[in-house]
């Protein structure tokens, strides 16, 4: 069976706060960071909106793109949502 994974990121609705994770069923998982059930810090931050993502066929490939996002200056992690979804709009509302 062929599993599709996914690296995410959440954003607050003032889009001050940003949210990165990994799952292999994207609306699942943010629906549960939507009910406040997701994680600890997505329910503090109120990082609701999904506001970029990619795919993946292997999760060692995800993991390793998710520590390379988390690892970069916010000024590149918003170069890089502003590069598909300027207007910050929730890709799963």
């Amino acid at each position: 069976m062929y599993i599709t994974y996914y690296t995410y990121i959440m954003s607050s609705n003032n889009n001050s706060t940003l949210y990165i994770g990994v799952t292999d069923d994207l609306e699942r998982r943010v629906a549960e960071h939507k009910s406040g059930s997701g994680s600890v810090f997505t329910a503090k931050y109120h990082c609701y909106k999904l506001v970029y993502y990619e795919s993946f066929s292997d999760i060692i490939q995800a993991i390793s793109r998710e520590k390379q996002l988390k690892g970069w200056k916010r000024v590149r992690k918003d170069a890089l949502i502003d590069s598909v979804n300027k207007q910050r709009i929730d890709l799963l509302p």
